[in-house]
């Protein structure tokens, strides 16, 4: 049962997707679960979405069709995702380089999950994941490269979060705490009436 706190948030975000966006190995698919989860959202991988759209998996689009192929498909599940609500959603590292994506994430709250490059690299080789874009021979300078183009678009998100390689729940935990620093207060109903004109002339109360 999700607590209180989190009910309340829940019904701040009116139903607002969240696109946890961020390098590979900052754990966004093991933080989207324990988030979701909190809240009473839904959980959705959209790589593996991406996966079970093309019946492949990443490595081989990238592998038969290259990777322009696999941010087309990317863009094309985004854009079917954006369409629900009450979602989190662990996005695909590049999925920041497209300004499409920016245009189906807006719609929600994009949250970058941040993370020093020595633990990236130690998640990266510790997961039996295969990564299209780290067949690299020297895996450390490619992903200094891509750390240098995409934080910069990263640093576009609502809402930051630093992490040291504490567990997914602790995360999920920083994520809730500090969700409601950039929410926006809906504006409240006037006090009193508003007073209105109708077509005879007279005074009318409005719906308010």
């Amino acid at each position: 049962m999700t607590p209180p706190s989190d009910r309340s948030l829940a019904q701040r975000l009116e139903g607002l997707n969240l696109y946890l966006v961020g390098m590979m190995g900052t754990g966004k698919s093991a933080l989207g679960q324990p988030l979701a989860e909190a809240l009473g959202y839904r959980f959705i991988d959209a790589d593996s979405t991406v996966e079970q759209a093309a019946q492949r998996s990443i490595s081989e689009i990238f592998a038969s069709d290259g990777e322009a192929s696999f941010r087309a498909l990317e863009t094309a599940v985004l854009n079917q995702i954006a369409s629900w609500h009450s979602l989190v959603v662990a996005t695909g590292g590049g999925v920041v380089t497209r300004q499409e994506n920016w245009g189906h994430m807006r719609q929600g709250v994009v949250i970058w999950l941040d993370a020093p490059t020595g633990l990236l690299l130690e998640r990266i080789a510790a997961d039996p994941t295969p990564r299209p874009l780290m067949q690299n021979p020297d895996p450390a300078a490619h992903l200094a490269e891509l750390l240098g183009e995409r934080q910069p678009l990263y640093a576009q998100a609502d809402l930051r979060i630093e992490q040291q390689g504490e567990p997914p729940e602790q995360v999920a935990a920083m994520v809730l705490e500090a969700l409601p620093s950039i929410l926006k207060e809906r504006a409240s109903a006037p006090e009193t009436p508003v007073l209105l004109n109708n077509a005879d002339g007279a005074i009318t109360q409005s719906l308010n």
